[in-house]
């Protein structure tokens, strides 16, 4: 991990992710944060920890970061490539445990790939 010291602020920001298992948006976070931690301090931290392979990011439909837990990533490098699923209904945010394959493009190297499925979680689904 490449955060030597886990300072007050990583510690909150860290809660959040082991309080939530999903994913969360960055603006639910500085609302969360919002009395204890200043924006700066938020984005700056965020973006360690995705450099440290603890957390990931990606954007949903209105172009808003949202970031999870990986699973096994690591400084080197983010291994958990995968899609998320965006409810319409309730705005719900998951990443998901389903194989994708990125097919290799003529004269081309992909190095990152996003991947957002949207439609109703299964609680909208039943209501």
């Amino acid at each position: 991990m490449g955060i030597i010291r886990k300072t007050q602020s990583v510690a909150m920001l860290l809660d959040e992710f082991r309080r939530d298992s999903g994913a969360i948006s960055v603006i639910a976070l500085i609302k969360r944060l919002d009395s204890k931690l200043n924006k700066t301090t938020i984005y700056r931290v965020l973006d360690k920890l995705e450099d440290d392979g603890i957390l990931h990011s990606f954007l949903d439909k209105n172009g808003i970061k949202w970031y999870a837990k990986c699973q096994d990533c690591s400084i080197s490098g983010h291994l958990d490539a995968h899609p998320h699923f965006q409810c319409l209904n309730c705005g719900k945010v998951d990443c998901l445990s389903v194989d994708v394959h990125i097919p290799n493009i003529p004269n081309r190297e992909v190095t990152v790939s996003q991947i957002l499925i949207q439609g109703k979680c299964e609680v909208c689904l039943v209501n």
